[in-house]
């Protein structure tokens, strides 16, 4: 039983990573029906901007992650400018090919900065907590607790403010946004802002328990993408509720079936789940 209990826990920890990541990149679905291969290299720059404050500024990880969130929320909202906006008129195929351009660009760049090897982050909060016989760091509750706090104030932020409800509004019909005034590019940029923010603190957030490497976006996009059709394309409840959906699975699967295996889990399930409900969970209109 506490071994279950355990691997609950870090199915939590696991899932509220992929939940920030797959809310990231359900947003920019939802708005421009843009499927960002890029966001992996987000998150992954999310984690080298973090480590860069700490190790070389000497930031606090806190203020570390605060500019991490600003330096790679820019770097979405440039990306946004410079190439899916002039692509908005060109057939679908050609924002895919450049998403994932841009992914390689900012791999071999990070490649080039911070070189190819695995880096440790630093955290304050490397402490060991004993609860009732389980082992917790600190590290993972402060994952769980910091991502419910972000996809609350998030949801606060899509469905009690106006700019919030101008996102909304774009994603369930862009050209009636502009009809009625909203500023349609405002809005993407805004967007993807938020979705590069989301990115760097799902990766600040986990460095410190994994490590930071070039392709380490690689692997949790792909899992991103599963959660994002298990929930529904362009779905919020969606996305959340797969991050946890998948998370759990994983880590359970890893103690009871074979560890050799946890990666697969994902593939497995967005099969069982499409063959049910092929549109998935949360099908489009569940905001």
């Amino acid at each position: 039983m506490e071994i279950f209990i355990q691997q609950l826990f870090n199915g939590l920890t696991i899932g509220s990573v992929y939940a920030l990541v797959a809310l990231g990149l359900t947003l920019v679905y939802g708005i421009l029906h843009i499927p960002n291969f890029a966001h992996g290299a987000l998150y992954m720059m999310g984690g080298y901007v973090t480590l860069t404050m700490m190790t070389k500024f000497g930031f606090h990880y806190w203020i570390a992650i605060f500019v991490s969130i600003i330096v790679v929320g820019f770097l979405g909202v440039l990306m946004e400018r410079f190439v899916f906006y002039p692509l908005r008129e060109a057939p679908p195929i050609h924002d895919k090919i450049a998403a994932i351009g841009i992914l390689l660009f900012l791999e071999a760049f990070a490649h080039f900065v911070w070189g190819a090897d695995y880096q440790m982050m630093p955290s304050p909060y490397g402490q060991v907590v004993q609860f009732f016989g389980l082992t917790f760091t600190m590290q993972r509750l402060l994952i769980i607790f910091f991502a419910i706090i972000v996809m609350v104030l998030l949801y606060v932020f899509l469905k009690k403010t106006y700019t919030g409800s101008t996102i909304i509004a774009m994603s369930q019909d862009r050209d009636g946004a502009s009809l009625v005034g909203i500023n349609t590019n405002k809005v993407a940029m805004l967007t993807f802002f938020i979705s590069g923010g989301l990115a760097a603190i799902a990766c600040s957030l986990t460095a410190p328990i994994n490590l930071v490497f070039p392709g380490m976006g690689q692997l949790v996009i792909l899992k991103a993408f599963v959660i994002i059709i298990l929930g529904g394309m362009g779905s919020i409840p969606g996305a959340i509720i797969g991050g946890y959906i998948l998370g759990l699975s994983e880590s359970l699967g890893a103690t009871y079936l074979s560890n050799d295996y946890k990666d697969i889990i994902a593939f497995v399930l967005l099969v069982v789940i499409l063959s049910v409900k092929p549109t998935g969970l949360f099908a489009k209109g569940g905001h």
